[in-house]
């Protein structure tokens, strides 16, 4: 059977980045084909267009697919699962699914679905991305504007739940598998909310700052999560909540600089089990965010691949090393800038 497709749900409030987040990845996407879902409602979408008009052959209009007929997890049967479908019966399908929600959308419920019989053989869900407005969570507010969240409720002659945005801010940190507080630059102490929330989140979901969304693509996607198999840990406060589209707006400059990738090159392990365990504790001691390569274990012809995201490890024997192929162990690190590199590759040497 072939491989499931990845889909990432993206969610977070009004004005939150979400769209930024996603036009930044579909700029940088490196070939990847993503496919997009936008559930936008109201007269004209905006979201979409923006995705649209980002200049680069990830934003083609056939990848782009608009759901406007109201919020994402009270249409699932109308309107998510025929889209899905349409995707998923290409010729060729997308490397990757991204969905944005809409602000009043559940992620919960959207999760879910993708155990219905018509998707659950072939989309599985890498990863739930909450996107925060860090400088109105720092203020208390949860959404950049409470008052256009309740605008789009109003519109919204679909939507069948209504609940308070602490509540709603509680369900989608519930969900994630990764959260972004977006708009650090705007904030007075960002470390301060990234380390309550790591405290809040359940064990394992990583906790990343971000301006206008500037986030690396291996650090987003690839997250293996398989959401749908795991609904009992992301247990929502209620059953019916809210939340709106994303605009974005802001005029700051932004990069990776607040990242930092290095590659380790080591000698042969004696034993994968056992390297596992430290690269895990290695993994929590650094709050490092990705780490993948391939190592070479002593007296095996099989090369071992290693892809931990966060303090989750899986490693497999590949493939045969090939004659001419040196048998080493290198490892790509990725992380939060100011990673100790020193003390991380004396951690990680093979005894």
């Amino acid at each position: 059977m072939p491989a499931k497709i990845p889909a990432t749900v993206v969610t977070g409030f009004l004005g939150a980045g979400k769209t930024t987040l996603i036009r930044h990845m579909l700029e940088n996407a490196g070939g990847k084909r993503i496919a997009l879902i936008v559930n936008e409602f109201g007269d004209v979408g905006v979201d979409g267009e923006i995705l649209k008009g980002c200049g680069d052959a990830a934003c083609s209009d056939d990848d782009i697919m608009e759901l406007s007929n109201g919020c994402i997890c009270c249409t699932v049967a109308d309107e998510f699962i025929p889209t899905m479908e349409k995707l998923l019966a290409r010729p060729e399908p997308p490397d990757h699914i991204v969905i944005e929600t809409s602000g009043l959308a559940l992620p919960q419920p959207l999760v879910r679905a993708f155990g219905w019989p018509e998707i659950a053989t072939r989309v599985t869900v890498d990863g739930v991305i909450t996107v925060l407005d860090g400088k109105a969570v720092e203020e208390g507010l949860f959404a950049h504007s409470p008052e256009a969240v309740n605008a789009q409720r109003a519109a919204d002659e679909n939507l069948d739940h209504e609940t308070p945005l602490s509540e709603l801010f509680e369900d989608q940190i519930a969900a994630a598998d990764m959260i972004v507080v977006n708009k650090a630059d705007l904030m007075a102490d960002a470390d301060a909310l990234v380390s309550d929330l790591r405290m809040k989140a359940r064990p394992g979901v990583q906790v990343v700052k971000s301006t206008m969304g500037a986030l690396p693509l291996d650090v987003l996607l690839g997250q293996g999560a398989a959401a749908e198999s795991d609904l009992e840990s992301r247990h929502e406060l209620h059953h019916h909540h809210h939340h709106d589209d994303d605009d974005d707006h802001h005029d700051h400059e932004h990069g990776h600089d607040e990242f930092e990738t290095f590659v380790l090159a080591l000698g042969e392990i004696p034993d994968p089990a056992a390297y596992a365990g430290r690269l895990a504790q290695v993994i929590r001691d650094h709050s490092i965010l990705r780490l993948k390569g391939f190592a070479a274990v002593a007296g095996k012809p099989m090369r071992l691949t290693i892809q931990a995201v966060g303090p989750r490890i899986d490693h497999y024997f590949d493939r045969p090393f090939a004659p001419e192929e040196p048998r080493e162990t290198r490892l790509v690190v990725i992380g939060m800038a100011g990673l100790d590199r020193a003390t991380i590759s004396k951690a990680l040497e093979p005894r």
